[in-house]
Formats: C-alpha cells, sequence, structure tokens
C-alpha cells in the first residue's frame, strides 16, 4: 500500500480551524454587546462637519441677503445676519438708480446670453461632431491645438481680439460677446460634446448609412437627441459664465446703454467714496436669481451630463 509521506498538515489545519471557529464563537456575544453609539457618533461628526462647511460656503449669500433689507449706513456697522430694522427701499432706490431701470440692463445680459447659448450649442456640437466622427487630414493635430487653447487665459487674447473687432466697428455692440461664440471658440464645450459623441455606438451611425443618410442627418437626428444630457451641461454652463462675465463685457461695452447687468452692478461703487452700498447689494441679489433659478431646475440635468460624458 501507498503511503503518505507527509500526514500531518490536514489534521493540523483542521485543528487551526477548529480553534478559530471557536475564537469567533467566543467573540460573537461580546460583539453583539457592543453599543452602536460609537458609529452614530462618527456619523453624527460627518454630518455636523458637512453642514458647518456648508454654512462656511453660504455665509457671504446670507449676508449679502441680509444687507440688501439693511438701511444702507448700518450695513457696515453691524455685520449680523439677523438686520435689527428691516429696509426695502433699497430694492426700489436700486431699480431705478442708474440712467435705465435695471431690468434695461438684465435683458442686455439675457440677449448676450441667447447668443451665446446658440452659439455654443450649435457651433460646439457640428465641431464635435466631426472630431468625434469624421475622418480627415491633421484631425488629432487639430484636437490637440483646441485642447491647448483651453488653457489660455482671457487676457492674451482679448487685446488682439479687441483690434480686431475695433476695425471691424464692432465696440459697443453685442456682436464680439456673440459672433466668437458662433464659431466654436469654447474648446471646453467641444471637448465634453467630443468625450460624449465617442461613447455612442457606432453601429447606430452605419445602419443610418444603409438607409441613406448623409453625416447631415446622422447629425440631426442621431447624435443630437442622443446628446441631450451634454447638450444640457454646455446650455446651463454657458448661461452661467456668461451671464456672471465682467471683463469681456467691461472691455467691448463702454456705452451706458449697451451695459450688462455686472457692469450695471459696478457704477454703483464710486471712487470717491459715495457708494451706494444697499442698492447695490439689493441689485445684486436681483441678478443672482436668474442663475439661481437655472441651477435649482437644471442641477439634475447637469450631473448626468457630466457623468456621461467621462468627465470626473
Amino acid at each position: 500500500m501507498r503511503t503518505d509521506p507527509h500526514p500531518e498538515p490536514a489534521p493540523r489545519r483542521d485543528a487551526g480551524l477548529a480553534a478559530r471557529t471557536a475564537e469567533l464563537a467566543a467573540e460573537s456575544p461580546v460583539r453583539a454587546a457592543r453599543s452602536p453609539w460609537p458609529r452614530r457618533l462618527r456619523s453624527t461628526g460627518k454630518h455636523v462637519g458637512l453642514v458647518a462647511l456648508a454654512v462656511m460656503m453660504i455665509y457671504p449669500l446670507i449676508w449679502l441677503l441680509v444687507s440688501s433689507i439693511k438701511p444702507s449706513e448700518t450695513i457696515f456697522r453691524d455685520v449680523s445676519i439677523i438686520p435689527g430694522e428691516i429696509d426695502l427701499t433699497n430694492y426700489t432706490a436700486g431699480w431705478n438708480a442708474l440712467l435705465h431701470p435695471f431690468g434695461h440692463y438684465m435683458m442686455n445680459s439675457a440677449i448676450v446670453v441667447l447668443g451665446s447659448l446658440v452659439g455654443n450649442l450649435i457651433a460646439c456640437s457640428m465641431a464635435a461632431y466631426a472630431f468625434a466622427r469624421l475622418e480627415f487630414r491633421g484631425r488629432r493635430v487639430w484636437f490637440a491645438i483646441m485642447l491647448m487653447s483651453i488653457m489660455l487665459p482671457i487676457h492674451v487674447v482679448i487685446v488682439p481680439q479687441y483690434v480686431l473687432f475695433s476695425q471691424l466697428g464692432w465696440i459697443n455692440t453685442f456682436l464680439p460677446l456673440i459672433v466668437p461664440k458662433l464659431l466654436a471658440t469654447d474648446a471646453f464645450f467641444v471637448f465634453l460634446m467630443v468625450q460624449f459623441f465617442r461613447g455612442i455606438p457606432r453601429e447606430l451611425d452605419e445602419a443610418a448609412r444603409l438607409d441613406g443618410c448623409g453625416h447631415g442627418r446622422i447629425y440631426l437626428r442621431i447624435m443630437m437627441p442622443l446628446a441631450m444630457p451634454a447638450l444640457a451641461t454646455t446650455a446651463i454652463f454657458t448661461f452661467i459664465w456668461t451671464w456672471n462675465d465682467f471683463f469681456s463685457q467691461l472691455i467691448f461695452l463702454t456705452n451706458p446703454d449697451m451695459y450688462t447687468a455686472p457692469i450695471a452692478l459696478r457704477t454703483f461703487l464710486d471712487a470717491t467714496g459715495q457708494s451706494s452700498w444697499g442698492p447695490m447689494f439689493a441689485m445684486s441679489i436681483v441678478s443672482i436669481l436668474p442663475i439661481f433659478l437655472v441651477f435649482l431646475f437644471g442641477q439634475k440635468y447637469l450631473v448626468k451630463g457630466i457623468a456621461t460624458t467621462g468627465i470626473k
């Protein structure tokens, strides 16, 4: 009969397993008897920390809102967020304090935002479709140049842009703020849509070609409906960035009749020290409301669009 030259390891393993099982059985009553309070305390501590961080982040906005309903002479004398006296005249005074009612400047901002929205949605989606689906010479080189343009600060290109638009006679018009959007100059949105288009199966394109569709119909009837999350993200970001834009609008718009909301808010400040803080804070709240509403109702589309484009 053949004998095993190493008969001992198996019993030793069985003995070790039995000992470990007995140890766990002995510890189980102790674990069951442990109080859940340490875990609850850790969870409570995390929530308290997050709430404290959130309060720190929104405190300036709360202070701005409270200051807008305080008398101007008490805004910096009483910096608490509990107003001792409520005065709503800042809103009426701020609305009519400038050359035109403040609604005029918000309408100017709306025109710029609408033009930028249309330009980015159409031009950036077309450029993204070309980079994602078309084969042409130098595609990778042009795509790399497009990505490099994201790194250029606005201060580098604003001077040649001003010279060009001045020669075209576009200063004090909305054209310098809208026309570049029609040329897909926002490389971030092009990149975002390229990432989304690359995630759409090419089999859909091939099936459409078998039905006789060209690139135009594929772009309009297949890509655009499927790209709604990316388009919504582009629209929300374009609205927020364009509405808050101050530098570019200050450079190209020098006529008070053409001022947008950010530039109009700047006119409440006086270099001599006679600044209308109360009305300016009140109109700041009014100008923030469109951004707040857009972000409130478009948050789910924003999150979905960023998640589906692979941008972390």
